[in-house]
């Protein structure tokens, strides 16, 4: 049997998702007891001490199919951000929703545009489409270039979209761009504004939350595995307008998220003191990563998320420094699939696992 005969073109062409190690790969692989794992933006503090039982409650009806449209949690997500419930979709993730996006809305021939510095499952998932994608280069200080991506549309672009705050580079649009952005965009075109970070993000007085300035063509994307520690469940919801949602519930997979992600989410999103709690952690940390970057004459990016961006001075440079530390238990995640290959993303830990981070560094610039 050939393969390659079975396969649209489109996905011959798709470069598989290459995740970052996990703590106990690296384990094994380098014999290490002590590892920081700095490379995948999760919350390095855990999740809210209230999610363990709401998970071992759902357990209990674990034979049951969840509720397809996690009647609770999106109440609960409406009323705090003071619109309808059918204004709110829950999946498995920002990344499956955004599959959902390119499942629903796409024509034939028609086109996307991003940045080329940006999430890559972005990029993964309108491959999976073969859908047309206009990626438009960062500005030299890595941030969005809103002409250029302004001017790159054209009559056949159906979906812009921006993860603001960026991931990879910790950038962000300011209040008036994002203004400018939005106002600029035709209203047959779909803004997609991805805040996954939004809960670092929102204390920034020049940043503006898609929230704040809506128009019917924009979806608002977040999630619960950053600020609320929830990556290992899968679970993220958009906000639009309800038009969109009706059409978008059609292609969703009936019944993601599973019955403990609900549970788990549903917990979480109560928890206001975890959650300010995660936040002042990733801010003192990422002080402490500038400082730290600032004595070692480390070029870096200032960032309102929960990573840090460091800027090397070449690819070959990068490779090196984070297999260097990945042999001291700091595992970090090089961004070469995103298109910075002489950078690295260091997600913002604990006290001591940054105390980790600066201890390993300091042993490698040593040599």
């Amino acid at each position: 049997m050939n393969i390659d005969e079975l396969l649209p073109d489109n996905i011959k062409k798709l470069k598989p998702y290459v995740a970052g190690k996990t703590i106990a790969e690296v384990k094994k692989e380098y014999g290490l007891e002590k590892i920081s794992k700095l490379a995948s933006n999760e919350n390095r503090l855990g999740c809210s001490s209230k999610v363990k039982e709401a998970v071992l409650e759902s357990i209990k009806e674990i034979q049951d199919y969840p509720d397809p449209i996690a009647g609770k949690l999106r109440r609960a997500i409406a009323d705090r951000n003071g619109v309808k419930e059918s204004e709110v979709i829950l999946a498995a993730g920002s990344e499956s929703i955004i599959s959902i996006l390119c499942r629903t809305f796409f024509k034939h021939d028609e086109n996307a545009i991003t940045a080329d510095a940006t999430f890559v499952g972005f990029f993964v998932q309108t491959g999976v489409r073969g859908i047309e994608l206009k990626k438009i280069p960062v500005t030299d200080d890595y941030r969005f270039d809103v002409d250029g991506i302004l001017n790159a549309i054209d009559g056949k672009t159906k979906m812009v979209y921006l993860a603001n705050p960026n991931n990879p580079t910790g950038t962000y649009l300011k209040s008036d761009e994002y203004r400018k952005l939005v106002d600029g965009i035709p209203e047959n075109v779909l803004l997609i504004a991805d805040e996954a970070y939004f809960e670092y993000a929102k204390e920034v007085d020049d940043f503006l939350s898609a929230m704040d300035y809506r128009k019917q063509n924009v979806i608002i994307l977040r999630t619960f595995s950053k600020a609320f520690g929830l990556a290992g469940f899968r679970i993220g919801y958009a906000i639009a307008d309800e038009k969109l949602i009706t059409q978008m519930l059609k292609t969703k997979l009936t019944f993601e998220p599973t019955a403990p992600a609900q549970a788990a989410a549903l917990a979480a999103y109560d928890d206001l003191d975890f959650l300010k709690k995660s936040t002042e952690v990733v801010k003192k940390g990422r002080e402490r990563l500038y400082s730290f970057f600032e004595d070692h004459n480390i070029k870096y990016e200032k960032s309102i998320s929960n990573s840090v961006m460091m800027i090397l001075d070449s690819e070959e440079e990068a490779i090196d420094f984070t297999q260097e530390m990945l042999e001291q238990g700091v595992i970090l995640r090089r961004i070469n699939a995103f298109g910075l290959p002489q950078c690295v993303r260091i997600t913002i830990g604990t006290p001591s696992e940054m105390d980790h981070f600066e201890e390993s560094f300091k042993q490698i610039f040593k040599q």
